[in-house]
């Protein structure tokens, strides 16, 4: 465990106002690394099979075979394949750079931090995304704030030239008002790019996005998410890293007002995110030296983590016609 330790003085010599905080080492833990390369692996392969199904339905511009007769069609015809590759490496590169992010800062701060486990998941996307876990206390609220906010920003500095190579390569199409359909919402980068590409869609029609812009949209969406401001997500440590003490009102605030109001003007499973802090907790562990506070450059940057938030922020994600 850690422990304070004082400063030897010479007899007389006055108290010093500030000890020094000095911690114990902690045992070394082995990396785990065929553990991290399987589950990356494993999540690579999941991502595949739904960048093929959604590569194959882009190009027929509407639902294939899915379930049990599209895996078997797979296991017949596996170069098939081929054709989820680019999602595939476009979602697995954009998770990656965010992970890549945090443990690289982590590595620069001297924080143990594990190496990036990616979880795959049979949903629309073939993952429930990837993490680190870091194994030691944080020394000061600056290295706080370093890393969490190094994962989002790495995260969207890849998402956005995924999306501008591949939403002009999305298509309008026809809309029958009469069948059920799922449509994603669109954060403010989205807008602003199909604006730029002059994708905007007349009445009775829809922008088709391409596979790749899709895993662009996740990009967005998981960045969004991670930024929300409580608890220990990358916000929260943002958060903490800025305001100290203020962090639990904050985090509070943040699951009992707003996240309420986005669920009841915009998109109900909101309350899931609001449930999870508050069923978690919404304490965070105090840095070795809270003392420190950030400089000028760093409040900078948080402006712009404020930005791509609200970039990358989209009221209702998923919508059910």
């Amino acid at each position: 465990m850690d422990e304070f330790t004082q400063p030897s003085r010479n007899p007389g010599e006055e108290t010093p106002v500030f000890w020094r905080y000095i911690p114990s080492p902690q045992p070394a833990e082995r990396p785990k690394y065929r553990l991290s390369l399987l589950l990356f692996l494993l999540t690579f392969l999941a991502t595949l099979l739904v960048g093929t199904q959604l590569a194959l339905s882009f190009r027929l511009s509407g639902p294939t075979a899915g379930g049990l007769e599209f895996f078997i069609a797979v296991l017949e015809h596996p170069l098939v394949l081929v054709y989820g590759l680019a999602f595939a490496l476009a979602i697995m590169g954009i998770l990656l750079a965010h992970e890549l992010g945090h443990y690289l800062a982590c590595r620069y701060y001297g924080i143990s931090a594990t190496l990036p486990y990616f979880i795959p998941f049979p949903n629309l996307i073939g993952t429930m995304g990837a993490f680190i876990r870091i194994r030691s206390h944080f020394p000061q609220r600056r290295a706080l704030f370093d890393v969490g906010i190094a994962g989002p920003l790495a995260g969207f500095l890849v998402a956005v030239p995924t999306l501008l190579l591949s939403l002009p390569h999305s298509k309008i199409i026809q809309v029958d008002p009469s069948e059920m359909a799922i449509s994603f919402g669109e954060p403010l980068i989205f807008k602003l790019a199909a604006w730029f590409f002059q994708l905007q869609t007349p009445p009775g029609k829809d922008l088709y996005i391409h596979p790749v812009a899709f895993a662009a949209w996740v990009g967005f969406f998981a960045t969004a998410l991670n930024l929300l401001p409580m608890g220990q997500l990358d916000g929260g440590h943002i958060v903490y890293a800025l305001f100290g003490k203020y962090h639990r009102q904050i985090s509070l605030g943040f699951a009992l007002v707003v996240i309420p109001a986005l669920m009841f003007f915009f998109w109900s499973p909101w309350i899931v995110w609001a449930l999870i802090p508050l069923l978690l907790g919404i304490h965070h562990p105090p840095t070795l030296d809270d003392g420190i506070p950030l400089d000028p450059a760093r409040k900078g940057i948080a402006l712009a983590g404020l930005l791509v938030f609200i970039l990358c922020f989209i009221p209702a994600p998923i919508v059910i016609h």
